[in-house]
């Protein structure tokens, strides 16, 4: 029997995760007015697939998601699977591609930040609350095979 609350994070995330896959991006891609996508990375030590649904924002094609983990002094597991390997596979609404995931360069980052912080005005006080520098993670679209 597990002395897990209901409401944590990881019930409230599995269930959201659930929703969205099961209803092809029908339910779940807005939580409480924000944007949200999945993202599936490899488990650096695993090696199996592990999704995760994150708040996201655009920056032209590509999208942005924010490695908060709430605030927590450690980045959240996802976030160490695609520094461990960047290729993943990306939900939004009902379309799933494959894509490339990476830091964004401390050049952009105040400037991405300041469009995330717009999306979910909590990162603020999630950033407040940690001494580490939260990641801005920028996802691009894989390009697609040549096939000529």
């Amino acid at each position: 029997m597990s002395h897990e609350p209901i409401d944590s994070p990881t019930k409230w995330v599995a269930r959201h995760v659930k929703s969205y896959a099961e209803s092809g991006g029908a339910r779940g891609h807005l939580f409480h007015g924000a944007p949200t996508l999945l993202i599936t990375t490899i488990g650096r030590r695993s090696g199996l697939p592990r999704r995760t649904a994150l708040i996201y924002g655009r920056d032209g094609d590509r999208y942005l998601v924010v490695a908060s983990n709430g605030g927590a002094a450690d980045h959240p597991l996802w976030f160490h699977n695609l520094l461990a390997q960047p290729r993943v596979k990306v939900q939004v609404g009902a379309e799933v591609f494959d894509a490339v995931a990476h830091l964004a360069a401390e050049d952009e980052r105040l400037r991405l930040w300041e469009t995330m912080i717009g999306i979910w005005p909590r990162y603020t006080g999630y950033q407040r609350e940690t001494s580490r520098q939260i990641p801005i993670v920028i996802i691009e679209r894989a390009a697609m095979p040549d096939l000529g």
